[in-house]
């Protein structure tokens, strides 16, 4: 037996091959250093996140400098048995790495002799600028492949090369080289810009802080947790799986790594319980995925979206809760069904009661306590999130195995390394973000996509999900957002906002201020704005108005709260679309490391995935046309309601299966109960009869299911 399972281990760990970064030994002397270097460094940053008063530019610089140090010495430029060779990578890793380091050196050291000369490039200059970039470009290519630092490179040599060759909308004038290097290595809009800067603050503060909650234990509760929660109803190894990805993705923020560490446990659980292999592999896949979008760290999204849209962080994460709910619940649905049909037992999976489990592991849910107090009060995010640091310590005194002066170590080690690929990966695309501010591609981009759409909102997003899927194809899920943010924000938001500007206008309810910007544009329209008028009217008395006074009108129709919730909207749509590339082929790593635990094919079980996780295109729909976001709080749990029993409805209607088979008859009677309830109508009565109907079809299938033989 022993033999069995070391075998299958080796096949696990054979599969998974290549989903991880090829990284040096963590024993070796190598990764000693690593080790050491990384509890610095995170030191450092607390104290830069706390008490630090450094200029944020000077600390980007040092964000950029140690850890491309730890990258370099974590991922090797190649990877070879022969020693020699092996020698050779080291030495050339170390070279690069302790480059970085005087690159940020150099910037903090002669950043002021550069503006005494007028910003005009000494030798110097050029040479460590130059490095700096090679550098993120080589970091880049290390820990994603060669997708971003192409990308880069198109994107730099477009602004002092070839965007001048180039006809029409995207023809660029350019500038100089010394220019483009200034505002990508010197400037607080480049590679040090604001990207780097939320890296180095909620994004590295947050990681640490997941990184001392697995130390603690907390890791193993909350799996234990979701094992006892939902281990002993049908199909409950399913329901585990969503329960402890989404609970394990809400602090660690990479569905690989979650799948990866959930599903050794999941998978076999579910294959035990009679849930096919492949569907058990889609269903740990599709969980995972949804730990990117569970607050509180969502993978990096709320903090960066707090930084485009201005809103709070602590008002990003609260409203993101139901929606991440309605997420998992939609893939609750699919393991229901599947239970169901392929007559799932229960599994004892453990034998202690919930309360036993809760008792045991309590306290390791005080550090989210703190985080969540620290920021009602209106504490910063990296501020709780460093008391919450310090919580998980205090918090694990009360268990069995209180954490140790090593163990700190060793939190504070894993915390850099968990960091290190990330950052890296963030300023790198911190120089494309820089390129569309720089060219104005973004507001081109934004008007081409509009062009596209006709004006349709359904078109433009299906738009960014075509452009968030190709995207994907070689971007990290973080880089996408940040990228398809940058291009596509601005359209999708006009777009919403123009529609409920549409609806005030149908309604008569347009406010006396944006009229008078119509008075300016056309007199004889105005008297047409004082009573209801039909959407084409609307939209055609819209279309006069230049886009240069848009921004204006909208401005004096909408409160600023209202047009606050609608950017969010825009941007949280931009952000779940990101998630898709995830589980959706070709190129799908989360769905890739479920199927390698459940020895599947690849790509069947990506399309597996797919189909389980459509919540990830469903739910933006409810953010576009419905006040899901920023309506009171009747309107969203509404909302919520309804759409539970629309995305069951959907699941159904996709699956012709709910307690029992469904005839075809009931299975286009739910589709259409699922547009009834996630389509907005604005009739409450038709919404009340689709949930009455589904529940008698429920009913009856349960009747049916009944007879059918197990």
């Amino acid at each position: 037996m022993a033999t069995e399972t070391q075998a299958t281990d080796q096949d696990l760990n054979d599969k998974l091959k290549g989903l991880e970064l090829v990284q040096r030994p963590e024993e070796s002397i190598t990764g000693k250093i690593i080790y050491w270097v990384g509890v610095v460094f995170a030191l450092t940053h607390i104290y830069f996140n706390t008490l630090g008063t450094w200029s944020e530019l000077y600390v980007s610089a040092i964000h950029f400098g140690g850890f491309a140090l730890m990258c370099a010495l974590m991922v090797p430029i190649y990877n070879s048995s022969n020693a020699a060779k092996q020698k050779l990578a080291l030495i050339l890793d170390m070279l690069v790495g302790f480059a970085a380091i005087i690159c940020a050196l150099y910037l903090i050291g002669f950043e002021d002799a550069l503006y005494e000369r007028g910003v005009k490039f000494a030798q110097w200059d050029w040479v460590f600028s130059g490095c700096a970039i090679f550098i993120a470009l080589e970091m880049a290519r290390r820990t994603t492949g060669w997708f971003i630092p192409c990308l880069i490179l198109v994107a730099l040599t477009y602004v002092f090369w070839w965007g001048k060759y180039i006809d029409g909308i995207f023809g660029f004038a350019g500038l100089s080289l010394e220019t483009l290097l200034y505002r990508s290595y010197f400037s607080s809009e480049g590679m040090f810009g604001q990207i780097a800067r939320i890296s180095w603050t909620y994004v590295f503060m947050f990681i640490l802080f997941g990184a001392f909650l697995v130390k603690s234990g907390a890791g193993d509760f909350i799996i234990d947790l979701s094992r006892c929660a939902a281990g002993r109803f049908v199909g409950g190894p399913g329901f585990v799986a969503v329960l402890g990805s989404g609970l394990m993705g809400s602090v660690s923020g990479s569905s690989v790594a979650n799948t990866v560490s959930t599903g050794v446990i999941t998978i076999p659980l579910m294959r035990k319980a009679g849930f096919p292999a492949r569907f058990s592999a889609g269903v740990e896949a599709a969980a995972s995925t949804g730990g990117q979008l569970m607050p509180p760290v969502m993978g990096a999204g709320a903090f960066i979206m707090a930084s485009y849209t201005q809103i709070s962080y602590l008002d990003i994460i609260s409203i993101a809760a139901l929606p991440a709910l309605l997420y998992f619940l939609s893939v609750g649905f699919f393991v229901r069904v599947e239970a169901k049909r392929s007559h799932a037992h229960a599994v004892e999976i453990d034998t202690r009661s919930l309360g036993e489990v809760f008792k045991s592991g309590w306290h390791f849910l005080l550090p989210l306590v703190v985080l969540v107090s620290l920021l009602i009060y209106g504490f910063t995010p990296t501020y709780a999130a460093g008391i919450s640091i310090i919580s998980v310590i205090a918090s694990s005194w009360l268990s069995k195995h209180p954490m140790g002066f090593k163990d700190i170590l060793d939190a504070l080690a894993q915390g850099s390394r968990n960091m290190a690929t990330t950052a890296m990966l963030l300023i790198s695309v911190g120089l494309v973000v820089n390129v569309v501010a720089m060219t104005g591609i973004g507001n081109t981009f934004s008007l081409m996509v509009t062009e596209w759409a006709g004006g349709s909102l359904l078109i433009t997003i299906i738009l960014v999900a075509l452009a968030s899927l190709i995207l994907g194809m070689g971007l990290p899920v973080t880089a996408a957002y940040i990228v398809l943010a940058t291009l596509s924000a601005p359209a999708l938001y006009g777009l919403m906002a123009e529609s409920r500007l549409i609806d005030l206008m149908v309604s008569g309810g347009l406010p006396e201020a944006a009229r008078t910007i119509f008075m300016l544009i056309d007199m004889d329209k105005v008297s047409l704005l004082a009573a209801p008028m039909s959407e084409v009217d609307a939209r055609a008395l819209l279309d006069i108005v230049p886009p240069d006074f848009r921004g204006q009108l909208l401005e004096q129709a909408m409160p600023p709260e209202t047009l606050a919730m609608i950017l969010l909207s825009a941007h949280m749509i931009i952000f779940w679309l990101s998630q898709d590339s995830n589980v959706t082929p070709p190129v799908c790593l989360t769905a890739f490391a479920a199927a390698a635990i459940a020895k599947t094919p690849p790509m069947a079980t990506g399309f597996t995935a797919w189909k389980i996780a459509k919540g990830l295109y469903i739910v933006p729909l409810l953010f576009a046309y419905t006040n899901f976001i920023g309506g009171t709080a009747g309107e969203v749990m509404s909302i919520f309601v309804f759409a539970v029993f629309g995305l069951y409805a959907f699941v159904g209607f996709m699956e012709g299966y709910l307690e029992g088979a469904l005839n075809l008859m009931q299975r286009g009677l739910l589709g259409v109960i699922a547009i009834a309830l996630l389509w907005p109508h604005g009739e409450l009565l038709i919404s009340l009869l689709a949930v009455l109907t589904f529940i008698a079809i429920f009913v009856y299938s349960r009747k049916v299911g009944s007879q059918q033989p197990a």
